[in-house]
């Protein structure tokens, strides 16, 4: 008998415990449902979850949800116990209003920086329109194209005048 109790105790330790099981000295079973996502190599992971969502909290919810759902519940459980342990207040829910915050700011300098886009472009094409009637010259697609009966020069004094409310 003695062969069949050291067989059996060899099939139950054939893993070394998981992180939960040793960190509650406990006997780590193969059906353990902590050892697939707590390794033994890792028992940081599991204080901090068991910190804040206890054991037997922890074991009810990944019994109760699908085998392949567990590793994503698992690993939202860290998170939020992470965040929860950085910021014993707000946890995830600080982190969450920070990044609304920064996405309101950033939507908020993008709208300025079309309207300031928006101002360029209409800035441009009154240049180029105020260019195209004080030169005589055409402009297609930004491009100049000189006309045969139009001086290529715009040096003399009268011509700035036409410059004048751009600068204003």
């Amino acid at each position: 008998m003695s062969d069949m109790s050291a067989q059996s105790k060899a099939e139950t330790w054939s893993t070394s415990p998981c992180a939960g099981c040793k960190i509650q000295r406990k006997r780590c079973s193969q059906n353990c449902v902590l050892a697939p996502y707590f390794p033994q190599d890792n028992p940081h992971k599991f204080l901090l979850v068991h910190r804040i969502f206890g054991n037997g909290h922890v074991i009810k919810l990944l019994q109760d949800i699908p085998a392949e759902q567990r590793a994503d519940a698992v690993s939202s459980m860290v998170y939020e116990a992470s965040q929860r342990f950085r910021d014993p207040v707000y946890g995830c829910a600080g982190v969450i209003n920070s990044l609304q915050n920064k996405v309101s700011e950033l939507q908020s300098q993008l709208a300025s920086t079309q309207r300031d886009l928006d101002i360029m472009s209409m800035q441009h094409a009154n240049l180029l329109t105020i260019v195209n009637e004080c030169s005589g010259s055409l402009f297609l697609n930004g491009s100049l194209l000189q006309s045969e009966d139009t001086p290529a020069n715009l040096d003399d004094g009268d011509s700035m005048d036409l410059w004048e409310p751009l600068w204003t």
